[in-house]
């Protein structure tokens, strides 16, 4: 019987397989004393062919960026943190789910400077849903602009996908739901759009798509990547730049893109509905054809999907 997160039992844990429950830190180690922690988020997929990864590379590849800006490297390679992933999948006989690789630094050091402290890695896996709820990608959600804004470039190295940086996207997470709204949307210090508490942010104004610059507010975004590639592809204007908070209100359509959000139509901003309410022509077209495209559906025409076995 699993005993995992809704139905997975084993963790991969610097080379070995531990069971779900023995995948443990010590409370003093500084992933729980000061966030030294970095990870990513990736899909698997359960296509015709097998459950496959999409865009395992670069994901793993900004793993390891993350490691090197935090000056953590883990001592295995790209290649075999890479097949790990596979490996956790597999272990777990899973076929669509989610993973979580995590470097940590663990127990030793009591104060600021890490040395003393071993550089563990995991990586973690189970099935995971619509992360945004049941019917988002189709019906859209309701989101607010956080009261919370992202941090000044050059304060938190916002490339890297750090655990302490997520605090700030709690904040933003909690407060948009005890307000009753699904999710969140941050501006900038310049107090400009930046992104959501954790997606990237799409707007589309007479036919084109719009999506802040990557301005040192925001995270480099896999799937949002994958989204503009999609959108050029289908003949759609994209354009990166400023994005004021007003421009969310008067788009004619906005969703969020992201490894757990996918593509979700974004329906109304502070109770102010956009466009007509629900997920417009373009979103539908973007979201149609990236679910085809990692669900094995449609012909992989850039290579995104990583067969497990």
């Amino acid at each position: 019987m699993s005993t995992g997160l809704t139905g997975a039992d084993w963790i991969w844990k610097d080379g070995e397989f531990v069971p779900w429950a023995d995948a443990k830190t010590h409370i003093l180690s500084l992933a729980v004393q000061f966030g030294s922690s970095v990870f990513e988020g990736i899909r698997c997929y359960d296509t015709p062919s097998g459950p496959a990864i999409f865009r395992l590379g670069p994901h793993m590849r900004r793993l390891l960026d993350s490691c090197k800006i935090y000056r953590m490297a883990p001592e295995r390679s790209l290649e075999e943190l890479t097949e790990a992933c596979r490996e956790v999948v597999r272990k777990n006989e899973l076929k669509d789910c989610y993973i979580r690789p995590m470097v940590i630094r663990g127990y030793g050091s009591a104060g600021l400077d890490p040395s003393a402290s071993p550089v563990e890695t995991y990586i973690c896996a189970w099935p995971w849903g619509t992360y945004l709820g049941e019917g988002a990608l189709e019906r859209g959600v309701d989101v607010c602009v956080s009261s919370w804004m992202r941090a000044h470039p050059n304060t938190f190295p916002v490339q890297s996908k750090a655990a302490g940086h997520y605090n700030a996207a709690q904040l933003m997470k909690m407060e948009a739901m005890a307000n009753g709204y699904v999710e969140a949307i941050a501006v900038g210090p310049n107090g400009l759009i930046s992104e959501g508490s954790g997606q990237n942010v799409f707007l589309v104004r007479d036919g084109a798509l719009l999506t802040p610059f990557l301005d040192g507010t925001n995270l480099t975004g896999i799937t949002r990547d994958s989204v503009i590639n999609i959108a050029r592809d289908l003949g759609i204007e994209v354009r990166e730049g400023l994005v004021a908070r007003e421009a969310l209100y008067t788009a004619d359509e906005l969703f969020f893109t992201g490894t757990a959000s996918e593509v979700t139509p974004i329906r109304s901003v502070d109770k102010i509905v956009v466009g007509e309410g629900r997920a417009g022509p373009v979103t539908l077209s973007i979201q149609k054809r990236f679910l085809e495209t990692v669900r094995g559906e449609a012909p992989d025409e850039w290579g995104w999907l990583d067969p497990v076995f």
